[in-house]
């Protein structure tokens, strides 16, 4: 075995051009791994750095780290059916779900906020996040971009004058959640967007070509017509976008709800946004496979929860 095992070494470091007497060598000198220096437990742990005095803060920062971390996760899944070679319902699958339990986690852990942090803090130290929001995650809106096609995500009320041939540019200034960050009269961005812009636009739009033909839904539409019915592969996208798009939403929703139009709210989000419409599923209309839905479905989208 152990002559085997050297073999294998030598085969794998020749390939790169290597010796493996140096890489031996080097094992030498090299100490062993431990937990903490494996997941960097000092320098994760040294990231939640308060800007107030306020105890629940901790909780506000460490939970949307974690959230941050999943979505990462979640990136990581779906960059694995993008690039592989040989799509299978059943991997398509398991990956989908994957994915789905991560935001079946998210969904549930809004409590771990909602009952977790006390009302009073959050609505002191939150003016303290202006004109930040959670609205600029950057990994969520990779997660929409490589989750659908493009015109699922523009806002209902010009997809009608976009279409592939639509430069990306153009599109992206229609994108659904630009809504939350103009004045509705005007048309002006606030600041919140205008940061958000300035530091993802360009990573987005770079983004946006490469999951262009190879997001979820266009990984689905390669599959043979007969894969495209596998019940069990359409039960799990179902299921992954009515959690996204609806569940996750939702929860999100209602935790903004119990802080912001609390009795020590003002009813206004640190970024400035009309975040009670733009949350809601029912004026997104964010439907990541449509074709996956009744017309009935997608017209009572986000209005029975």
């Amino acid at each position: 075995m152990n002559s085997e095992i050297t073999a294998q070494l030598k085969e794998k470091y020749e390939a790169i051009g290597q010796g493996l007497e140096t890489h031996l060598e080097g094992l030498l000198h090299s100490k062993p791994i431990t937990y903490w220096d494996y997941i960097h437990t000092d320098a994760l742990l040294g990231l939640q750095i308060q800007r107030t005095t306020l105890p629940d803060e901790m909780v506000f920062i460490g939970y949307h780290q974690i959230n941050e971390l999943i979505f990462k996760m979640i990136l990581w899944e779906i960059k694995q059916v993008a690039e592989c070679e040989k799509l299978s319902t059943v991997f398509f699958e398991e990956k989908i779900m994957r994915i789905s339990r991560y935001f079946d986690m998210l969904t549930t852990s809004f409590n771990i906020m909602r009952e977790g942090m006390d009302v009073e803090q959050y609505n002191k130290f939150r003016h303290t996040l202006t004109p930040a929001s959670g609205f600029q995650s950057a990994q969520y809106r990779l997660i929409e971009f490589a989750s659908t096609e493009l015109i699922n995500l523009i806002d209902i009320r010009f997809r009608a004058s976009i279409d592939r041939n639509t430069p990306f540019e153009h599109a992206f200034e229609h994108l659904y959640w630009q809504a939350a960050g103009k004045d509705y009269k005007t048309g002006k961005k606030s600041i919140l967007l205008k940061n958000f812009e300035n530091r993802y636009k360009e990573e987005f739009i770079t983004f946006m070509k490469v999951y262009n033909t190879k997001n979820l839904w266009s990984r689905f539409k390669e599959l043979p017509k007969a894969d495209q019915k596998d019940e069990d592969l359409v039960k799990a996208m179902r299921h992954f976008d009515y959690t996204v798009n609806i569940k996750w939403v939702m929860a999100h929703y209602n935790a903004a709800k119990h802080y912001i139009l609390g009795k020590d709210g003002d009813g206004e989000a640190t970024g400035g946004s009309d975040w009670q419409k733009y949350m809601l599923p029912k004026y997104q209309k964010r439907i990541f496979f449509p074709e996956l839905w009744s017309e009935k479905e997608i017209q009572e989208w986000g209005t029975n929860i």
